[in-house]
């Protein structure tokens, strides 16, 4: 796990820390043609290498840097048709993950993904997942006659709403699992002075109590979620 760990390592500084904004757009602009695309790769091999510390290693370094380059030329080529960008970022920084792990455990790959998935908490992911999306459309279906009567608000980013409240559930996820019920009620405090604002400019009571009656629905699937989880694992 240490190696695979140090392999990650390099390829966060690689790929994030000594990457320039100016690199980015001039590989986007020339794709294979671009000199800051080769100097990347490189740079990538040489993070490796130092990273190890260990020159016999090297076939290591050498197959994660071609891998690089050709996913990368890939992303690089395959972007323009892709309506949302984050898209092929998202898959291109999975594949590399998937090629440092292949890497990390090649002498027994096999083996040690079936122990993984063994291994892994599936309660915990189980609720994780609930508190995700499948909670958002359950509040949807639970809210919909009340989001009838609430006018919308054009000034709101897209789904900005779904996505604070899976990461809200999530964070009580989290601190149920870790037993910290007290930071609940400071992750309210904290969403309840953000609001506060809002709710005092438009002063609607209808949206006031909208938002109420969501916020409490949300923390409440999240807390049943990680209760349901709690009790499992004992």
């Amino acid at each position: 796990m240490i190696f695979f760990i140090k392999l990650f390592l390099a390829h966060l500084i690689g790929d994030f820390m000594l990457q320039p904004t100016k690199w980015v757009i001039h590989k986007e602009a020339n794709k294979a043609g671009s000199k800051y695309l080769y100097l990347h790769i490189f740079l990538h091999f040489l993070i490796t290498m130092i990273v190890l510390w260990d020159f016999s290693m090297w076939k290591i370094a050498l197959i994660i840097m071609v891998s690089h380059l050709v996913i990368d030329v890939a992303k690089l080529y395959t972007t323009p048709f892709f309506k949302n960008k984050s898209i092929p970022f998202f898959i291109d920084q999975l594949l590399h993950i998937l090629v440092l792990y292949c890497c990390a455990f090649y002498e027994n790959l096999y083996e040690n993904t079936i122990t993984v998935f063994e291994n892994l908490d599936w309660a915990l992911v189980t609720a994780v997942v609930f508190v995700s999306f499948p909670a958002a459309i359950l509040m949807g279906k639970l809210l919909e006659a009340m989001s009838n009567q609430i006018p919308t608000d054009h000034k709101s980013l897209p789904n900005a709403g779904k996505y604070i409240g899976i990461l809200e559930r999530l964070f009580v996820l989290i601190f149920i699992v870790l037993g910290r019920w007290e930071a609940i009620g400071l992750l309210i405090a904290a969403k309840s002075v953000f609001r506060f604002n809002d709710l005092k400019e438009s002063n609607n009571r209808k949206l006031t109590e909208y938002i109420l009656i969501g916020t409490l629905v949300s923390f409440g699937l999240a807390i049943l979620a990680g209760i349901a989880y709690t009790s499992i694992s004992l």
